[in-house]
């Protein structure tokens, strides 16, 4: 069984995930800078993001800001 691996391409600020030693075939693009692999079958084989850092630093501030933002806008039940 083929173990997946990540690997960062500092200098074109690329990440590249792969999860199958299969042949690619054909890709998708996604987003500007995200593209699926996939082998012959259309399975997902590997993926490519572009200015990585950048995508990886918005994506974690996202995700914090929303669950700052839950947490904030919890209802808050009132007695009286």
């Amino acid at each position: 069984m083929y173990k997946p691996r990540m690997n960062y391409f500092k200098e074109e600020d690329i990440l590249h995930l792969t999860v199958s030693e299969e042949r690619e075939t054909a890709s998708v693009e996604l987003s500007p800078n995200i593209t699926v692999e996939l082998n012959e079958k259309g399975e997902l084989i590997g993926i490519e993001i572009l200015n990585a850092s950048s995508f990886i630093r918005d994506f974690i501030l996202e995700t914090a800001q929303a669950k700052m933002l839950n947490l904030y806008n919890v209802p808050v039940s009132l007695t009286t």
